[in-house]
């Protein structure tokens, strides 16, 4: 399948491939090799000449337009907005909304609520007036889809911080949340961590209700400003929503009963607990919301903008700001440093270049110097444990994730290191980490161990993505990859594993992807790792999957997938405009499976080197990472050049190349 593009909104449509898209097929298979030869070449050039000097490497993360907006109206709500960055993240602003007045969450994806409502209201305060045409289609879209009612809970709560909308209609969410025992439903550690984060400090926020005052109304943005948020039924009473519906108006009640003492010895808790959790760099877990919201919360506690903690948390959040060359600010949620320099050092290892190579060496030793030696909060589950992860951010010691760790690893055995003891011993503490991490189920998370409870999900307030960290094929793989590369491939963890991947195949034969789009993303993940654990490439379960990656190849030879496969799994998997990392993903799982000579693999390296730039590097415009599914999605920029260098390195080289360090 292919996909076409709806001028008018930018959408992608699937369609099946015609007699005139169809590539030539008969091409010399030397030819072929000749073009990935140079293609990889040049791509090798431009990675090696994008590395920082201080050895890692950092691609742009690019999320959606709500970044930007929060940010603005982070600076209203304390007073410190200025003229410079409001006209340059209004410049953002305005080149990302589409032609019908909305905003959306990814490339070429339909319009969202909440997103637009949020860069209406940003733009209201750079000047922006509400007759303008621009604002005017925006407000039309807002209305048309119910209003600021139906965003969701995150934007009203924006909102209400300066009275556009009432605390009352809100979810409530008390910091007493932070006493729970660690046992009992619904405590803080429930919660996975990027949403613990959130939540800790929103309980000050929730308690307090702050309202600064409005500079204009929103009138325009209400079905009926008369009447902002008509009552809605609940839910019956015997089912989870309704329970959970009628626990959120007794937390209401308990609101106005709550003993003063209790509730502000709970705020001190909180605030303690945020405060403890604070990197070096100033930030909170290296992304933007948690930091956004603990700034607000000490803010609201009392903390001056000049006090160190603050001073630091609004110094960590200007790093976040990309400025680009037409004077626009775009804001990232997070920064991926450790990511992407293990994955590029893997792309470079798997191409060809030397394993001494002086730029390998120094991405190695500044990976070493990442490992984090001290206890985070995985240690509620894993006390008894040993550190030795890695994170993915440059700072965000509380947090190490899993996958990160595993592809650290692997990155690391690829590079022949004139310290070869201290690889060694960083690599063991690396593999012992991320093992003890699996899940009772033999599966891995990303930065928990069995963080599966089905009750956060469930809360009113927790309307927007996932709230918890259950096991994923695509982490999974990558550690059972790790285990194999490591000669671990017939431990009992890397057998249960094993166990897990495969029990876990879609009847399609594909995998789904938790942290990279979708279904493209888990099975270029999950082959590699069978093939490294020793699973022969006549397994059913690859056979499977090979079959669906050949059914979903596109017409041009490349494969792409749409963030709608998350929704519509029967009309959007495996489908949507070519794009060169999940062509890459695709490649490397069919190469895994021993179909180095056939037809798609010769069509997708085809078109990956031709659609290769002149210096080295390729277009990416879609969104292929995964922040949660659906609701929140990532163009990492450098995906566009790791992935497609270590297929095409791949497949000129025969495989993975070989790690230099004994098992």
């Amino acid at each position: 399948m292919t996909a076409t593009t709806d001028g008018s909104t930018g959408a992608l449509q699937p369609r099946a491939p015609s007699a005139s898209d169809a590539d030539d097929r008969t091409e010399d298979p030397v030819g072929i090799a000749q073009q990935a030869r140079r293609a990889t070449e040049r791509a090798t050039a431009y990675l090696l000449s994008v590395q920082d000097p201080a050895g890692w490497w950092k691609g742009d993360l690019e999320t959606n337009v709500t970044m930007d907006a929060e940010d603005l109206m982070l600076r209203q709500f304390l007073g410190v907005r200025d003229a410079k960055t409001t006209e340059a993240a209004a410049r953002y602003l305005r080149g990302e909304q589409r032609e019908d007045g909305a905003w959306a969450t990814f490339y070429g994806g339909p319009g969202d609520l909440s997103a637009t409502v949020e860069a209406y209201v940003a733009l209201r305060l750079a000047g922006d007036a509400p007759d303008a045409p621009h604002m005017a289609r925006a407000a039309a879209r807002v209305r048309e889809a119910g209003g600021i009612a139906a965003s969701r809970v995150f934007t009203r709560i924006w909102l209400a911080l300066f009275g556009w909308w009432k605390w009352d209609d809100l979810p409530e969410l008390p910091p007493e949340l932070i006493h729970l025992p660690k046992w009992f439903p619904l405590n803080i550690y429930d919660f996975g961590c990027w949403a613990r984060q959130t939540i800790v400090p929103l309980t000050i926020v929730s308690a307090k209700r702050p309202v600064r005052p409005a500079p204009f109304a929103l009138d325009e943005l209400h079905t009926d400003p008369a009447d902002p948020n008509p009552p809605r039924p609940l839910a019956p009473a015997t089912s989870w929503d309704g329970l959970f519906q009628r626990l959120d108006r007794a937390l209401h009640l308990y609101r106005k009963v709550a003993v003063r003492p209790v509730r502000a010895a709970a705020m001190r808790s909180a605030a303690r607990w945020i405060i403890e959790r604070q990197e070096n760099d100033g930030c909170w877990g290296g992304i933007q919301p948690p930091a956004v919201y603990s700034v607000i919360a000490l803010h609201l506690l009392g903390y001056d903008l000049d006090h160190p903690v603050l001073k630091a948390g609004l110094a960590s959040l200007d790093r976040f700001a990309v400025w680009r060359e037409d004077g626009s600010r775009m804001i990232e949620a997070c920064q991926s440093p450790v990511w992407d320099t293990c994955l590029a050092t893997i792309a470079l290892a798997d191409a060809g270049l030397p394993a001494d190579h002086p730029q390998l060496v120094k991405a190695a030793d500044w990976m070493l110097a990442e490992q984090i030696d001290r206890p985070g909060d995985w240690t509620v589950r894993r006390p008894h444990l040993p550190p030795g992860g890695w994170g993915f951010e440059f700072e965000n010691d509380n947090y190490p994730d899993i996958d990160d760790t595993a592809e650290v690893v692997l990155a690391l055995r690829r590079v022949d290191h004139p310290d070869p003891r201290r690889v060694e011993e960083a690599v063991e503490r690396g593999v012992r980490w991320s093992a003890g991490m699996q899940s009772r189920n033999g599966a891995w998370g990303a930065f928990d161990a069995d963080n599966t409870s089905p009750f956060p999900n469930r809360l009113p307030f927790c309307d927007f993505g996932e709230v918890i960290d259950p096991p994923s094929a695509d982490v999974t793989a990558h550690v059972v990859e790790m285990l194999a590369d490591t000669g671990r491939a017939d431990h009992p963890r890397a057998r249960r594993g094993l166990a897990w991947l495969l029990a876990d195949q879609e009847p399609c034969g594909a995998w789904f992807g938790r942290w990279g789009t979708n279904y493209l993303y888990g099975t270029g993940s999950v082959l590699p790792a069978l093939a490294a654990a020793g699973i022969p490439g006549s397994h059913p379960a690859i056979r499977r999957a090979v079959a669906w990656l050949e059914r979903v190849q596109n017409a041009d030879g490349g494969w792409g997938e749409d963030q709608r496969s998350y929704q519509d799994k029967e009309t959007w998997a495996g489908r949507g405009a070519s794009t060169a990392s999940q062509t890459a993903w695709a490649l490397m799982a069919l190469l895994a499976a021993g179909e180095r000579d056939g037809e798609a693999v010769r069509r997708g390296v085809r078109w990956l080197a031709g659609t290769q730039l002149p210096d080295g590097s390729w277009d990416e415009p879609y969104f292929t990472g995964t922040g949660f599914p659906w609701d929140f999605s990532i163009n990492y920029h450098l995906y566009r050049q790791v992935f497609p260098l270590t297929a095409l390195g791949r497949y000129v080289g025969g495989g993975p190349a070989t790690a230099p360090l004994g098992a």
